[in-house]
């Protein structure tokens, strides 16, 4: 009887598990079987979730096996895992039932050994130096005496009390610390962020000078300086950043990046600032000098200008040349004069001798017709510029006469002038008992302000009506204002 066969028969004895029994039956085994094991293998789709979880895989020639490393410990890889990086992960083992697989879980992963992690540094080091990254030409001067000076490190450590007790020692400055964490995933962004965000600062508070610091260690705790963010954002600083990271043997690649490397955090302090007594002593010195030199320059002035005035002839003897130069000119002056004079009468005699009666007419007859030529030419001139002128000043006066405030009052307005004779526009410039002055088209009336908006006139007796008067025609309306008609009565 086949196999087949025989299982068919005895079928009805054979206990029958779910899905969920073997795959948890599977997950036991598995874990109790291995508990917490060591891979060395290659990574390979390395992907991270949005949750912060990583996912991989683990191969080597012949296997593969999957593998997770939950946020937490991800968080807290002194790398960033890379497709094809030799590593060795440390875990546990166990299964994925809802794919039927079996992956590791991985709580620590570290490179499979330096050898690895230089061989990953060496090729970034090669990328970024071909992006010229790492140009000296593009290098910033560092300045002598900056006055704010931030700091890239930890809050924490005896890096930052070994910048500021070194600072305070050569020359007190004002520091401002951005803290971040200096290991781990997270401190390669942390980092970056502070550079980028010192170049942003604005005003005072503006650095003149970064430090970018961390203590010594191995090359997977310095290995967040290797990192892409971190040296790109040391190499576009618009502010003159010195990288101290690690010991004067430790090397990473934000000091290529960076304008200038300290071995220590300590040397950092050092380049950033002069020694302020050294300082003091050095001007002291070339005040002292300058002083010296000085006071030797002008004694080596007034021994020259004494030789030169030794070798110079005596004033007596030079004024005594000039003035007897001076005598000779006076003697000789009167007779030149004369003889000047003499010239400039014979020349006019000639010109006059030769000017007659008839060619005096001539010029004189020639001057008048150019004289008339003028007069016509400039005459139709005068006329067209004299009407333009008439034409002008009409329109002037009409539009003048049609912008007078008379007009307005013809067409039944008013003006209300206070006591000052100024126009009043607003209510709110009158008060109860203030005189105005009211302007109508025929003349005005002094008028008082009453309680409650009311208009008064002048304090008098009432004007008597006067008695009607036999209709006579009506002069034609004069344009002129009345003058002198201050007539005087109530409005209510």
């Amino acid at each position: 009887m086949s196999d087949q066969e025989m299982g068919e028969a005895q079928g009805g004895n054979v206990h029958e598990f779910t899905v969920s029994e073997i795959s948890g039956a599977l997950k036991r085994a598995v874990e109790d079987q291995f508990g917490y094991v060591r891979v060395r293998a290659e990574l390979s789709g390395v992907k991270r979730a949005a949750s912060g979880h990583l996912y991989f895989a683990l191969k080597d020639d012949k296997a593969v096996i999957d593998g997770v490393c939950w946020r937490g410990n991800a968080l807290k890889l002194a790398f960033v895992p890379a497709d094809g990086l030799e590593v060795v992960c440390s875990g546990k083992l166990t299964t994925y039932p809802a794919r039927s697989k079996y992956q590791m879980v991985v709580d620590r992963m570290e490179p499979a050994g330096a050898g690895a992690l230089m061989a990953l540094l060496e090729e970034r080091k090669k990328k970024l130096a071909a992006e010229g990254l790492f140009d000296a030409g593009r290098k910033l001067p560092i300045p002598f005496l900056p006055k704010v000076i931030g700091v890239v490190t930890s809050p924490t450590g005896a890096v930052i009390r070994d910048i500021l007790h070194r600072l305070a020692d050569r020359f007190p400055r004002r520091v401002i610390v951005w803290p971040v964490v200096v290991q781990g995933e997270a401190a390669a962004d942390k980092i970056s962020a502070a550079i980028n965000g010192f170049n942003q600062m604005k005003g005072a508070d503006r650095p003149d000078v970064l430090i970018v610091a961390r203590g010594g260690g191995s090359v997977e705790d310095l290995w967040s300086f290797n990192e892409e963010a971190v040296v790109r954002a040391a190499a576009a600083s618009d502010i003159p950043l010195i990288s101290a990271v690690g010991h004067e043997t430790d090397t990473t690649l934000v000091d290529y990046a960076s304008d200038l490397r300290a071995p220590t955090p300590t040397g950092a302090a050092e380049m950033a600032v002069p020694v302020r007594e050294d300082l003091a002593y050095t001007v002291a010195d070339l005040g002292r000098r300058l002083a010296g030199l000085k006071a030797g320059m002008i004694t080596d002035r007034r021994d020259r200008l004494a030789g030169l005035a030794r070798g110079l002839p005596s004033p007596k003897e030079l004024l005594g040349l000039a003035a007897q130069r001076f005598d000779e000119l006076s003697d000789r002056l009167p007779r030149g004069l004369m003889n000047v004079a003499q010239q400039k009468t014979s020349m006019l005699n000639r010109l006059i001798g030769g000017l007659s009666p008839a060619r005096l007419a001539q010029t004189a007859a020639f001057q008048d017709t150019r004289l008339q030529g003028i007069a016509a030419r400039l005459k139709p001139s005068y006329k067209r510029r004299l009407s333009d002128l008439s034409s002008r000043l009409e329109n002037s006066g009409r539009m003048l006469e049609s912008l007078s405030f008379e007009r307005v009052l013809e067409r039944g307005f008013a003006l209300v002038e206070g006591a000052d004779g100024k126009p009043v526009s607003k209510a709110s410039q009158l008060a109860t008992g203030d005189t105005v002055r009211t302007r109508f088209v025929d003349g005005s009336v002094a008028m008082e302000v009453l309680d409650g908006g009311g208009i008064n006139a002048d304090s008098g007796p009432k004007r008597k009506s006067r008695p009607k008067e036999t209709a006579k025609p009506k002069p034609a309306k004069s344009r002129k204002k009345p003058v002198g008609d201050d007539r005087q009565g109530r409005l209510l």
